[in-house]
């Protein structure tokens, strides 16, 4: 995402006291902080919530997908830099992954989206350019997509409530939860269900939803971190493949605000 990244739908808004805090404990913190969102509050205007949470200004997030095991043995680990770009219409992400701890680049991979059209996904590897196929292909055989990464379900406009996941909770906080649907298809992928943290409007889960409807990928994140300049957002997000036999840490270990 932002790599949850473009995760940082999760972003905390104020500093808290210590350096490093969980999830949980900065959505409670928030919980008490005057509702962002009304009892009368639409879905689109539940996703507009989300959106504000992103960055304005242009960043460039570090650090690492990490592969493991359910029993927790780690099978890949990469490093990423990835830039963000965010305008009202238009989103451009450039990622470039690298072996960990190592300087010799994998891919490079540019990330655009305008307007509400299915994003273009330009993957340059060993000097040859080649589209990637779909938003839900994943990334170094991680359980991170595409899609992930940009975030772009944020700004579909087919979002209606799922009235009988009312209340449903995450974490302990109680959320509002979401059903929107791509305004272009996607083979293999119907919709994306969120849950919207109730009081504070932080995007608390995503999963993705295949054919009938069933969960194929649940993201989520676990620890936000203040960065330099006072910025807190999401550092650790888990990425996890329904059923699969793995799951994906997606750490963010530095971010800078860029100039332009």
């Amino acid at each position: 995402m932002r790599l949850l990244l473009a995760c940082a739908c999760l972003m905390a808004a104020a500093a808290a006291a210590a350096q490093d805090a969980t999830a949980l404990d900065e959505v409670a913190r928030r919980a008490k902080e005057p509702p962002k969102l009304t009892l009368e509050a639409t879905a689109s205007q539940v996703l507009a919530a989300c959106r504000e949470m992103l960055p304005r200004r242009p960043v460039e997030l570090k650090g690492a997908l990490i592969l493991r095991s359910r029993k927790g043995i780690v099978q890949k680990e990469f490093d990423y830099r990835l830039v963000m770009r965010r305008e009202a219409d238009s989103t451009q992400l450039a990622v470039r992954l690298f072996p960990r701890h190592e300087t010799n680049m994998l891919a490079s991979v540019t990330i655009a989206r305008r307007g509400n059209a299915r994003p273009t996904i330009l993957l340059v590897s060993n000097g040859t350019d080649q589209n990637v196929g779909s938003p839900l292909d994943c990334v170094m055989d991680t359980d991170v997509t595409w899609l992930d990464l940009t975030f772009d379900f944020l700004w579909w406009t087919d979002a209606a409530y799922e009235a009988e996941r009312e209340g449903e909770t995450v974490h302990g906080q109680t959320c509002m939860v979401i059903l929107v649907r791509p305004p272009t298809k996607i083979e293999g992928l119907e919709a994306v269900r969120l849950w919207v943290d109730k009081k504070s409007g932080c995007l608390m889960q995503a999963e993705q939803l295949g054919e009938g409807m069933k969960p194929l990928r649940r993201l989520w994140g676990t620890r936000v971190k203040k960065f330099d300049g006072g910025r807190w957002m999401v550092s650790v997000l888990e990425v996890e493949t329904l059923g699969g036999r793995h799951r994906t840490k997606i750490t963010v270990d530095s971010l800078r605000v860029l100039e332009n």
